[in-house]
């Protein structure tokens, strides 16, 4: 079994009062270590946040990259068990016109570069690969966000590193189903919600806020298994949220989501 997790963290600039980043630590660092998730994709990662997670996370290699030009400010950030997975490759493109380009974007969308980080990895338990895709769509542009999951699906379709693994797309799409940003994905019948019916995933903090789905993992897996590093497919297996709450200290003002999944045999 594979579990995975996305996990919008929430930016700290020290706002937040009781529910700030130091208050909250505690938990997330509870939470994570009972549920032990192989595969944790973070969004909303800002530099001290990055290094109180390899500070805490010892079980797990923690890597990202900022997403403005001088690749500091908000990371998406994967961590991943060290016993369990394998790094084959790994990449941050920005989404952009110039994919290449630290801090690009595009014209329609916030001040806010966009940056994927993408990785390879190995289930050391079977030697099988996937890969793996951390997003944070912009928070104003609509039309940015459609052209942000166009840009990263063509990427996925044009690979040729490890073509034709299973794919898991994870993070918080800032687009609620149905709106037609979220259609270029729901037209692709490759792409499974796994997370469908999930129901609320981004809460404030505050129970008067307008509560919305935005959180989402997707899977998708080669139409064959020709490829010996692969063999297999994927499957889910269950999904739940961790709606965590202590002292009125939440894990986030997202719930995280997480799934099991296992290889088909």
């Amino acid at each position: 079994m594979i579990k995975v997790v996305t996990f919008n963290i929430r930016c700290d600039y020290g706002q937040d009062g009781e529910n700030r980043f130091e208050m909250r630590r505690p938990l997330i660092k509870k939470k994570i270590e009972s549920e032990r998730p192989d595969i944790i994709c973070f969004q909303e990662v800002v530099p001290h946040v990055a290094v109180w997670l390899k500070e805490n996370l010892t079980d797990y290699y923690v890597a990202g990259c900022g997403r403005s030009k001088e690749l500091d400010n908000e990371q998406m950030t994967i961590a991943f068990r060290k016993d369990r997975m394998n790094l084959i490759a790994m990449e941050t493109f920005w989404l952009s016109p110039d994919c290449r380009e630290p801090g690009s974007r595009y014209s329609m969308q916030s001040d806010c570069p966009r940056a994927c980080t993408e990785m390879v990895l190995q289930d050391m338990e079977n030697g099988k690969a996937f890969r793996i895709v951390n997003i944070h769509l912009d928070h104003l542009g609509a039309e940015a966000r459609k052209l942000g999951l166009k840009q990263i699906l063509q990427k996925m379709d044009e690979t040729r590193i490890f073509p034709g693994i299973p794919v898991i797309l994870a993070g918080d799409l800032n687009a609620e189903p149905g709106t037609d940003e979220m259609k270029v994905l729901e037209e692709r019948p490759d792409y499974k919600n796994i997370t469908q019916g999930i129901g609320i995933t981004f809460h404030g903090f505050l129970a008067e806020e307008t509560p919305m789905q935005i959180d989402y993992i997707y899977l998708s897996n080669p139409a064959d298994d020709e490829t010996p590093y692969k063999k297999s497919a994927l499957k889910c297996i269950s999904v739940e949220k961790w709606v965590d709450r202590e002292n009125g200290v939440w894990l986030s003002d997202h719930y995280p989501v997480c799934v099991c999944m296992e290889w088909k045999k």
